[in-house]
């Protein structure tokens, strides 16, 4: 269901995030985010000039190499519209990010590498959604190709109270693991 129909409004800014998720042929997965930003008007920009509407006022790119347990093998990092040349003499910190592994604290440690004047806004932005990506790229694959067995795991489910759907007293977990349901007819 969409949202309900707006007040009258005029359309100022867009902003548009694309996350792709691929298989590699050496085993890896690729995961690139894509990020612009432009307006409906023209402005001026102090280095570049006039900037037409719908140009990007910001378009940057990352692409994370990683294993099927979600370790960064391979960072690449890229700014082909920014308000400022500066901005892309970063994309080299986002290699500081190879070794870290996507999971829990993911987040924080990516921070501690390229957050602040260490990075980009917009490009660490761009971090979470891509983390998001390759979950849903690897993990179904993975699953898909994995024998069927009987589960008998004493390890809860990785998704385990991560939403509302996957609460440990709800219903989906009832249906789905309720050896790790605890709702009230436990």
């Amino acid at each position: 269901m969409p949202l309900s129909p707006p007040e009258p409004r005029e359309h100022i800014h867009t902003r548009d995030i694309t996350c792709t998720g691929y298989r590699r042929e050496d085993g890896l997965w690729d995961i690139e985010g894509h990020l612009t930003d432009t307006k409906t008007y023209a402005f001026e920009n102090d280095e570049r000039g006039e900037v037409a509407a719908g140009v990007p006022i910001h378009e940057m790119w990352i692409r994370l190499t990683v294993t099927d347990a979600l370790e960064i093998k391979q960072v690449e990092a890229a700014t082909d519209f920014s308000p400022f040349a500066v901005c892309r003499d970063v994309a080299p910190n986002f290699q500081r990010l190879v070794g870290l592994r996507i999971g829990p604290g993911w987040r924080k440690r990516a921070l501690e590498q390229v957050g602040g004047v260490e990075g980009c806004t917009h490009i660490v932005e761009l971090l979470a959604p891509v983390a998001t990506t390759a979950f849903q790229t690897i993990f179904p694959i993975k699953n898909r190709e994995r024998p069927r067995t009987v589960a008998s795991s004493d390890k809860p489910p990785h998704l385990l109270n991560t939403c509302h759907a996957f609460r440990s007293d709800g219903a989906k977990v009832q249906e789905l693991w309720p050896k790790f349901y605890n709702g009230p007819d436990a």
